[in-house]
């Protein structure tokens, strides 16, 4: 099996991880700039010393003119994606809205041939609808909400549709981000890359949070306790996306990195004993024939 694909599972596993997490810290009652914020300010200082520390061994590795530019546009696509999600809340019909944002892996298909004339092949783009029909069976509204019922140039349709497109947007030029470190070694070029990033989102956040909403800055260090590892396995997860981002085709990670969900509904059922209905079951067959499609057809 090649590296990226352990990377993709490693990835999902971790973000699963954070999403458990998560769950927790949404009990404290910090606000929803306070949790994103969360999952960078705890991440950004222990990624810098190991940056410092690596690259001070290692050596520096020289980029482009480019790297920094790709690492805004993915560092900010990736915050106003998730504010589009955020808005997907206050929507009644906030499962539609959902539905479509999962075509952020059919959308970074599309972004990735035209940003980087990067394109997959065609059996493997076919494993990727598979999964995507898989997703629209996980969700857990869609078939009691007919994407008809509210029409289909709503609100939720947009800021789906929207974060799924900006969520594309932020994966590819990560991954043009890390093409832009003239270094052979994908880790250096992942640790350089995500670095850059995460102390842009932090600065940026923080900035904003520091003029609009100091009160809760004190909630992210009140709860320091569960927040901290927040930031710990959304970096590990972020590095793994990263690494992987480094050596193959955008849209090939987030396939196989689909799988993200079924780890999700594992931790619900085991940990906030959910239960699985059969059109979730016939959901996670969906996503796992997509995902082992996406393997060994790439």
């Amino acid at each position: 099996m090649e590296i990226w694909v352990l990377l993709s599972l490693g990835a999902a596993i971790f973000q699963t991880l954070r999403f458990v997490l998560q769950k927790f810290l949404s009990d404290t009652g910090l606000g929803v700039d306070g949790a994103t914020f969360s999952r960078f300010i705890y991440s950004a200082p222990i990624l810098l010393v190991i940056a410092l520390i690596w690259f001070g061994y290692f050596g520096y590795p020289t980029v482009n003119n480019n790297f920094l530019i790709f690492c805004v546009i993915g560092g900010i696509s990736q915050i106003f994606a998730t504010l589009c999600v955020i808005a997907l809340f206050k929507q009644r019909n906030f499962a539609v809205g959902m539905a479509f944002k999962k075509t952020e892996t059919l959308q970074i298909a599309l972004v990735s041939f035209i940003v980087l004339g990067e394109k997959v092949s065609t059996t493997a783009f076919y494993a990727i609808c598979i999964g995507f029909v898989g997703l629209i069976l996980l969700s857990k509204e869609a078939y009691k909400k007919s994407f008809f019922k509210y029409g289909i140039f709503n609100r939720s349709v947009l800021l789906g549709l929207l974060s799924g497109f900006l969520f594309a947007i932020s994966g590819v030029y990560y991954r043009a981000s890390t093409l832009c470190v003239l270094d052979e070694n994908s880790i250096n070029r992942a640790i350089l890359t995500l670095t850059c990033v995460l102390v842009f989102q932090v600065t940026m956040m923080g900035g904003w949070l520091l003029i609009f909403n100091r009160r809760e800055l004190i909630a992210v260090w009140k709860v320091r306790n569960i927040a901290v590892w927040v930031g710990l396995t959304s970096l590990v997860g972020s590095f793994f996306w990263f690494w992987a981002f480094s050596l193959v085709n955008a849209a090939l990670v987030k396939a196989v990195g689909q799988i993200e969900l079924l780890f999700s509904i594992l931790a619900s059922t085991v940990l906030f004993k959910e239960k699985i209905t059969l059109r979730e079951l016939f959901g996670i067959f969906t996503i796992m024939l997509s995902v082992l499609g996406v393997i060994a057809l790439s």
